[in-house]
């Protein structure tokens, strides 16, 4: 029996839980491309409230290094089973919230102040969530199979996508725009709560990995996992921070911004931007599994060192695609970037697991993760945004280009693997 039919229990609480989790996330971010700035901000200009509503996202970035802190804190003294399953539940419970929230036109500026809570409750949810699914399924992996193991979360990220996506495609398909502007956009909101029911039900029948529970049959976890890690592991902190960097900047840069850049300042029709990112993710499945496979022939570092060479490449034609292209040259522009993001994405959680040791590991790679979201997947679209409003969209693949330029720094950098035996029990 192979070692994945083994462990399919294992793979599927690691892989639905992180689907629900980024399809709350991301029925956030489409959100907040389409509608939430007319809705709960007010400005002047559409490209302003966009901003305000681009800034709204990118205060989960905020949460999210707080969120990794706790959930990693909890995560290495207690396991990896119970912070996954409350991670999860704030999440539910954030995302259920938005659906039912009044809007600047009823209530004022408590309007954008109560979604600014509540999308802060997704980040710190969504902190603790990547780090404890990536380990559920590292420490339960055999032998040679590390690389293909730590992509079952991953997935999780176009599935999500693909579900928030075609959800608002089909409400855009199906409803009137003052239909949609007034109550359609609240349903994939209310309706994460079904999805949340699912992902608990999964993940409370897992046990706790196997890495675990030998660590702590050894020894005591720390008292203050943080304290050990920076006392002990600040340079592999810092550079799976620098290595993550790549593949939030391609992945948010080429949806949320591209999404609201197209249909806002363009005049792109809303329903062909969000096919053509509906496919494009397709792509994102397939390099995540190639690149997992990759990754067990040959190493997650050099698999990740490639893709981040490409991104550099890719940032080159993303800003005149979006500048000047039509539809046709951003599909293509999406298909080959989110392929290119599947190669940074794909071996992440098996690069970054053998860089701390199991006793701090759930803080490490969280804090390593999320801190360099705040980087790739908040400013960067911050920086685009802020250069299309001064007329420089031309030039906002450079961000891209840049992103991809410090996470090869950080690939580079950090070649440290003394931990890469998984699931071995002793964390030495």
């Amino acid at each position: 029996m192979s070692p994945i039919r083994q462990n399919r229990r294992i793979l599927l609480a690691s892989l639905v839980g992180t689907t629900v989790e980024f399809y709350d996330f991301y029925i956030y971010a489409t959100a907040a491309a389409l509608v939430f700035g007319p809705l709960f901000f007010p400005a002047e200009s559409a490209s302003a409230q966009l901003l305000f509503s681009l800034m709204s996202f990118g205060l989960a970035f905020v949460a999210r290094p707080v969120g990794a802190i706790i959930f990693g804190h909890y995560g290495d003294r207690l396991g990896r089973k119970s912070t996954l399953v409350a991670s999860l539940l704030l999440m539910g419970i954030s995302t259920l919230l938005i659906g039912f929230l009044p809007t600047y036109q009823v209530i004022g500026w408590p309007a954008a102040l109560l979604l600014c809570l509540c999308r802060l409750g997704q980040g710190f949810a969504l902190g603790g969530e990547w780090g404890g699914a990536s380990l559920l399924a590292v420490e339960n992996a055999p032998p040679g199979w590390v690389g293909r193991f730590s992509s079952a979360p991953q997935f999780g990220a176009p599935l999500g996508f693909m579900a928030a996506n075609g959800l608002f495609l089909a409400l855009g398909a199906g409803l009137s725009e003052e239909d949609f502007n007034a109550w359609g956009w609240r349903i994939p909101f209310i309706l994460s709560a079904v999805l949340v029911g699912v992902g608990l039900w999964v993940r409370l029948k897992v046990s706790e990995t196997s890495a675990f529970q030998a660590a702590a049959e050894k020894d005591h976890p720390p008292g203050v996992p943080i304290g050990v890690l920076l006392r002990d592991h600040l340079g592999a902190a810092l550079g799976t921070i620098a290595g993550v960097i790549a593949i939030f900047a391609i992945f948010y840069l080429g949806t949320t911004f591209t999404l609201g850049h197209m249909t806002s300042a363009r005049g792109f029709a809303r329903e062909d931007v969000l096919l053509i990112q509906l496919v494009a993710n397709v792509f994102l499945a397939v390099g995540i599994g190639v690149a997992a496979w990759w990754a067990d022939a040959t190493s997650p570092r050099r698999v990740l060192i490639i893709g981040s060479i490409v991104t550099t490449l890719a940032g080159l034609a993303f800003g005149p695609v979006l500048a000047y292209g039509g539809l046709a040259e951003l599909f293509a522009l999406l298909s080959v970037q989110m392929f290119v993001a599947g190669m940074v994405y794909g071996p992440l959680g098996a690069w970054m697991s053998a860089a701390f040791p199991v006793h701090v590991r759930y803080t490490g790679i969280s804090i390593g993760f999320n801190c360099g979201g705040v980087i790739g997947g908040a400013l960067a679209p911050l920086g685009a945004a802020a250069l299309a409003g001064q007329g420089q969209i031309a030039l906002s693949g450079l961000i891209l280009s840049a992103a991809g330029l410090v996470t090869l720094v950080g690939l580079v950098a950090l070649k440290a693997d003394r931990h890469a035996g998984a699931v071995v029990a002793d964390p030495a």
